[in-house]
């Protein structure tokens, strides 16, 4: 629980820090993202599961799932003036695998793609908030197990949830800007442990992520 209070609060700082970054020379014509634009954004997002990710059979553990941070892509359409379409992209996230009682007994690599319909707020404004929803593909591959399970076979199905969004781009000139954004995406995961079902790992992390971006 303090872990996900204090990323939050983290969270909500850095998505009012950038106010203070925009130029006195940012004015209305160099951030009026308009219909038919594409914007580009990369940088680093770091991912917080929440601090109980279930229990597991027959002994009833808890899980614990281990923070990551990774480079990450998106790449957004603007139907509208307001309405765009947001893809998220990034190399594979590792996370640790703690068992109460056990301790650390393995890692899994993930690649969560996200695709979100974004509204974007104050249209010909250097300071443009946006709030999106979509939906989240988690590809669960190379889990590896150590410790007490070091003799096991530990596999966390593909997982299929929704995405929240909110965040601020921050433009520099005509083309550049910053970007901040926080996420929540629902992520559970079947575990099973020799081929067997041996329940839920509940991830449902939050996100916050630091981007530089690019609109053409």
């Amino acid at each position: 629980m303090r872990r996900t209070l204090t990323f939050r609060a983290l969270a909500l700082a850095g998505l009012l820090a950038p106010a203070a970054l925009i130029p006195a020379h940012a004015t209305a014509s160099s951030a009026d993202v308009s219909a038919g634009d594409w914007l580009l954004r990369g940088g680093l997002i770091y991912i917080s599961p929440k601090s109980d990710n279930g229990e597991l059979t027959p002994a009833d553990l808890s899980v614990d799932v281990g923070s990551s941070t990774r480079p990450t892509g998106t790449v957004t359409y603007m139907f509208t003036d307001n309405l765009g379409l947001e893809l998220l992209v990034g190399i594979p996230f590792k996370h640790d695998i703690a068992l109460e009682g056990l301790g650390n007994v393995g890692y899994t690599r993930h690649l969560p793609p996200t695709l979100s319909l974004q509204y974007h707020f104050n249209t010909g404004s250097a300071f443009r908030p946006y709030l999106g929803a979509g939906v989240n593909y988690t590809h669960f591959f190379d889990t590896t197990t150590r410790g007490a399970l070091s003799d096991s076979r530990l596999r966390l199905d593909d997982s299929w949830g929704v995405a929240l969004q909110a965040g601020i781009d921050i433009a520099l000139d005509d083309n550049w800007f910053l970007n901040t954004e926080v996420r929540w995406i629902d992520i559970e995961s079947t575990a099973r442990l020799n081929g067997q079902r041996i329940g839920t790992v509940e991830v449902d992390p939050w996100t916050f992520g630091m981007n530089v971006g690019y609109r053409f």
